[in-house]
């Protein structure tokens, strides 16, 4: 696909980047190899292949979650600027 300095105008445009002439026409040819490589991947044969989303069978890395005893509340709201009686008071910062 030949890409057009209209079509480079209009991605950065959306991308909102500013590009001059010379950045314009490097960007030109920098996407027309990536579409020309995009026609390299669409052309191998993955029949059969069970897609991935990860390149390790990693299932869940994540520790076991612990029940544990929380801080006391009326502790943690003592050092409080503004409290009521189970939370933080912040000023309204949105009208």
């Amino acid at each position: 696909m030949k890409i057009t300095p209209e079509m480079v105008d209009y991605i950065s445009e959306l991308s909102r980047l500013r590009l001059s002439d010379s950045e314009r026409e490097k960007m030109t040819g920098e996407l027309e190899q990536i579409l020309a490589y995009m026609d390299v991947l669409n052309g191998i044969d993955t029949d059969g292949v069970e897609p991935v989303s990860h390149i390790f069978p990693i299932k869940n890395v994540l520790r076991d979650d612990v029940v544990e005893a929380s801080f006391d509340r009326a502790e943690l709201l003592r050092n409080a600027s503004w409290a009521d009686t189970e939370t933080f008071l912040v000023p309204k910062a949105v009208d």
